[in-house]
């Protein structure tokens, strides 16, 4: 398979890996990008995995919290252009949606976009597609999450309009809520605890770090022991209670909580675009189509 300039830059840009090692790699996974990544971090080459943070579409999350802080729903809807995220129009009818599915506590996309829009007779569906058609741009209510909590409350925390937090907490003031969010936005954890690590991602990895720990010529036994202060380490990373809150480094989420008598139950990170691949153009071919098309 010929390996392109584009998928080398690719998998630069997602392992910080150097170009030929990249272009190598790509080779031996016959072209399959994941394949090449997962190979190069057993072998220690990949320098990062960033391939949770890749955003690629525009738009802004919106959230809603009920009065009584027992329900809360967090929405992402999209567009083409940081242009148009920013409109009146758009931050309305994205604030729109959102209070819309807190209010009905639709169970899918299909039903929420089939409702009336708050503050409106015609439906979602029917206002998106006249914001299509006015502002010439894909408009798409994307994803969208709504909890509801009995013995709990809910918290939230928006970084700008492109990344949006949802916590559910017991025994947690307003302030705790905002710095957990706030602490969720900045350090995506996967997951809340150890015990919501699931069996599969947890056995892929070990395999991974079990290969990079072979490579150290080790005997087997040693290499077992390396992997088990290496598996700690990694579920510190990724869970929310294991990782070091970002105002005070020197505590763990789990230690702050602990202190304070709080629980986290469980939260919802939105970042506009993320797994959305956005098409590369070329300005110059944009700006010739464009003079065609006149």
């Amino acid at each position: 398979m010929q390996i392109s300039a584009v998928m080398v830059k690719e998998l630069r840009e997602r392992t910080g890996s150097g170009m030929m090692e990249c272009k190598k790699a790509l080779q031996e996974a016959n072209g399959d990008i994941d394949t090449a990544i997962e190979n190069m971090r057993k072998s220690g080459l990949a320098k990062a995995d960033k391939k949770a943070d890749r955003v690629a579409a525009e738009g802004r999350v919106a959230i809603e919290i009920s009065a009584d802080g027992k329900s809360a729903v967090v929405v992402e809807v999209n567009c083409e252009t940081d242009f148009v995220s920013g409109g009146d129009e758009f931050i309305a009818f994205a604030s729109a949606v959102a209070r819309t599915a807190l209010t009905n506590k639709p169970e899918s996309i299909e039903a929420l976009v089939a409702l009336p829009l708050d503050g409106d007779s015609a439906s979602i569906e029917e206002k998106r597609q006249a914001m299509v058609a006015k502002i010439g741009e894909n408009v798409q209510v994307r994803r969208f999450e709504s909890l509801q909590t009995s013995a709990g409350s809910f918290g939230s925390y928006l970084h700008g309009t492109r990344i949006g937090v949802l916590v559910e907490a017991e025994n947690a003031d307003a302030e705790l809520m905002k710095d957990i969010a706030m602490h969720i936005a900045a350090s995506s954890p996967m997951c809340v605890s150890e015990a919501d690590v699931s069996a599969d991602v947890l056995e892929k990895e070990k395999e991974i770090l079990r290969a990079q720990a072979l490579e150290s010529g080790k005997p087997a036994d040693i290499v077992e022991k390396m992997l088990v202060g290496r598996v700690r380490k990694y579920l510190a990373e990724i869970t929310l209670l294991g990782q070091p809150f970002v105002k005070d480094p020197d505590k763990t989420v789990d230690a702050l909580l602990k202190d304070a008598g709080a629980t986290v139950v469980r939260f919802v990170r939105y970042s506009v675009g993320e797994g959305i691949e956005k098409k590369q153009e070329n300005f110059a071919d944009e700006v010739m189509a464009q003079l065609k098309t006149n």
